[in-house]
């Protein structure tokens, strides 16, 4: 019996370490091993038919005071965690992502179970800002930022005895500062395979041929159905009065955001469609997807959607990170971030507003040059 223990958090998190499961799962099978799993992720996870010791979907956030509501729950998931490892020591232990709770769960077992080792797979984007902060490393702040950066670097590579790398630029960053890479690709490459075409996802979803179809990916965290979701209803209630015959569909993330996605739906009287377990295919029927910055990008990009991404964060967390950090990117979507050229438009904090989303998606949506840009 060879014991894995799984730790990931948010809803690409548990998306990825339900595949790296199933993956985990055919292997073994191929070879006859006998695999227990035990996991922090989500109900993606779960559905594997692991055992899930908490669930972390819910519980994530970005931002410094968006970060405070979920302190003391990520403490207790973290104290569960800790507790279960110090009574049952995996062979093995696999960290997805989720920075803070990982490095923590990580720095635990490498003290108290050192002959435990540790696989860091998809490693926090702190690889891309460190080297583009180097660069600009000439402000008191801008030092303070890329010294929090760096730490967590050294954290991360001092816990860690290979790392899976699914970018190639992941992957040479930590060979270079002596980390065992392995350079495994994407998964939401593997994933892709699976989605349907744009025309079996429409008569699936039952959408005419020549129907205007927007997919609308709002959030997969608490705080975005507050910073995104009205905005993005507005913005797609604009749209309606230009296109009345515009359809919304809209893939549920979380059940638990349900009732609050109809009521903002709702009332801003959109003619739309909410879907659960049906991100593929909605993005897949659709003719432009408005969407929050995240993984769910890379898979709109995969599947030659065009899309309009957009975030914004409170008001004061932006301030800090602006006016004390100075901290600043040059992408926040992952396709731009891949080539580091501004493929697909983007609207941060106070250039996303209804009005300007709205523009970015009927340029795409009517302008078949603009929309040739994107692809």
């Amino acid at each position: 019996m060879t014991k894995i223990f799984i730790s990931t958090g948010e809803v690409s998190g548990d998306l990825q370490g339900a595949m790296l499961v199933d993956a985990l799962k055919r292997q073994a099978k191929a070879q006859d091993v006998e695999l227990e799993i035990v996991a922090l992720g989500g109900d993606r996870m779960a559905a594997t038919g692991i055992k899930l010791l908490g669930n972390t979907t819910a519980i994530g956030s970005m931002g410094l005071l968006e970060s405070l509501p979920f302190v003391l729950p990520t403490w207790k998931v973290q104290r569960r965690a800790k507790e279960y490892l110090q009574q049952n020591p995996p062979d093995l232990l696999i960290l997805i992502d989720y920075l803070g709770p990982n490095l923590a769960i990580g720095t635990y077992v490498r003290q108290h179970l050192p002959q435990v080792p540790i696989v860091y797979y998809i490693a926090p984007q702190d690889w891309v800002w460190t080297p583009l902060l180097e660069k600009k490393n000439t402000q008191r702040w801008l030092k303070f930022t890329n010294q929090i950066l760096t730490k967590n670097t050294e954290q991360l590579i001092k816990i860690t005895d290979r790392l899976l790398a699914i970018f190639s630029g992941e992957a040479s960053f930590f060979r270079e500062k002596g980390v065992s890479v392995s350079w495994v690709g994407h998964p939401l490459l593997d994933r892709i395979q699976t989605a349907p075409s744009r025309e079996a996802a429409r008569q699936s979803l039952g959408i005419a041929p020549d129907a205007v179809a927007i997919a609308l990916l709002p959030a997969s965290r608490k705080q975005e159905l507050k910073y995104l979701l009205p905005d993005i209803c507005e913005a797609a209630k604009q749209i309606q009065a230009k296109l009345p015959q515009v359809h919304f569909w809209i893939p549920i993330s979380l059940e638990a955001y349900r009732s609050k996605i109809e009521a903002v739906v709702k009332d801003y009287g959109l003619q739309a469609t909410l879907l659960e377990g049906k991100t593929l295919e909605a993005i897949a029927a659709a003719d432009l997807a408005i969407t929050k910055s995240g993984t769910v990008n890379l898979e709109i990009a995969l599947l030659n959607v065009p899309q309009v991404v957009i975030y914004r964060l409170n008001r004061v967390t932006t301030w800090i990170a602006r006016h004390l950090l100075r901290f600043a990117v040059p992408f926040m979507s992952p396709p731009n971030l891949v080539v580091m050229k501004p493929i697909v438009p983007e609207l941060f904090q106070e250039e996303a507003t209804p009005q300007r989303i709205a523009c970015e998606s009927l340029e795409l949506l009517l302008n078949p040059k603009r929309r040739q840009q994107t692809s």
